[in-house]
């Protein structure tokens, strides 16, 4: 089977996917991205996470078959909506997914990322119309060692803080999954490690980006942790490419795809908080009174994370189309936009058309190359 590198339309028409995290950042995207190609697509979720958020501001539920709101946690609600969405494809995405979170709640974290994934695996067990399943952890599942490369695919997993060592444990639960019930039940199981996305619509407490947005809003001036801390930033529409890839291969090839995979940046797009507050003060269109460094409550993160994608890259066919600088400049385009009162999903459907444009573009350059 040829690997197009690019996502296919043609396959994602009519597929009925079951898409778990829906209500979040990045689900919302996804939700947008497969609802265009014409998937038919069932969330499940809890409420969106912040307010404002994208999914209530895009009014995404409506392009959705079914959204419901319902807890990972609760494996009968689970088991009851994945079975009346006969789904092909499952994307579970639903997790704690801050760092910071998970020393203040640790239980919730264990008990969303790690029993939630059981319940998943559980519910897909039930569903005989299932063929794949794509568990989406983090970079962050890798034990750190403050490496200057990036991790591979191979590296051992581990965790200083709760939600680092939450997203391992996701892993090992689905590598336990896939070899003890699920291979034998003709389905394909593959996780996803993505690095740090950036994008419109995202309004997560305590994260870079967002925390960006609200003081450039603002004119307030940013206040940033550890500026010296590098990490894999990606647009969020660069994963999800990747997912979406991996899906279709899955599906049409098999098994041999039923691994971890990694999905970040070009090296040289690893870059430091610093360097990312002042790409986006000078991008931002009007005078900002620029950042401070802030001392608080010691809670430990890693300072040096990269992922190593050449396994993405060389089976799928899958690169990085848009740089740090076009992201951030993409970041910037939406924000602007959402302020003059812009259509979301009108805004956010333009941003893939330009995204898979130029994705088209690059691909066949890439080619020709070659």
């Amino acid at each position: 089977m040829m690997k197009s590198g690019i996502v296919e339309h043609c396959f994602w028409a009519g597929k009925n996917v079951f898409l778990t995290g829906h209500t979040g950042f990045k689900g919302s995207w996804l939700s947008i991205w497969l609802q265009s190609m014409g998937a038919r697509v069932t969330g499940y979720s809890l409420t969106p996470p912040t307010t404002p958020s994208l999914f209530e501001l895009g009014n995404v539920e409506k392009i959705l078959v079914e959204s419901i709101i319902g807890d990972v946690t609760n494996l009968e609600m689970l088991r009851r909506s994945m079975q009346k969405a006969n789904p092909d494809v499952i994307i579970h995405m639903a997790a704690q997914p801050l760092v910071r979170k998970s020393y203040e709640d640790p239980v919730q974290t264990y008990q969303t990322n790690v029993m939630g994934t059981v319940n998943v695996m559980e519910a897909a067990r039930t569903c005989n119309s299932v063929r794949v399943i794509l568990n989406v952890t983090t970079d962050k599942c890798y034990e750190n060692q403050e490496w200057h490369w990036g991790y591979r695919e191979s590296e051992p997993l581990g965790g200083f803080d709760p939600y680092s060592s939450s997203k391992a444990c996701s892993e090992l639960i689905t590598s336990a999954y896939r070899r003890s019930f699920l291979e034998s039940m003709n389905v394909r199981v593959a996780t996803a490690r993505a690095g740090n996305v950036i994008g419109g619509g995202d309004w997560a407490e305590d994260r870079l980006i967002p925390d960006l947005m609200r003081a450039l809003t603002s004119g307030e001036q940013i206040q940033i942790r550890n500026p010296d801390a590098i990490r894999p930033w990606q647009h969020v529409l660069e994963p999800l490419s990747g997912y979406l890839l991996l899906c279709q291969q899955l599906y049409l090839v098999g098994e041999e795809y039923a691994q971890a995979w990694n999905f970040g940046p070009q090296e040289n797009d690893a870059r430091s908080v610093e360097w990312i507050v002042n790409q986006m003060i000078s991008k931002w269109s009007s005078e900002h009174p620029g950042y401070q460094v802030i001392k608080q409550d010691y809670k430990h993160e890693a300072n040096m994370l990269k992922l190593d994608c050449s396994k993405a890259m060389q089976e799928l066919n899958w690169t990085p189309r848009w740089t740090l600088d076009r992201a951030l400049d993409a970041t910037i385009q939406w924000l602007e936009e959402y302020l003059k009162g812009r259509d979301i999903i009108e805004l956010c459907k333009h941003q893939l058309a330009e995204y898979e444009a130029e994705s088209s573009l690059s691909l066949r350059s890439f080619r020709m190359d070659l």
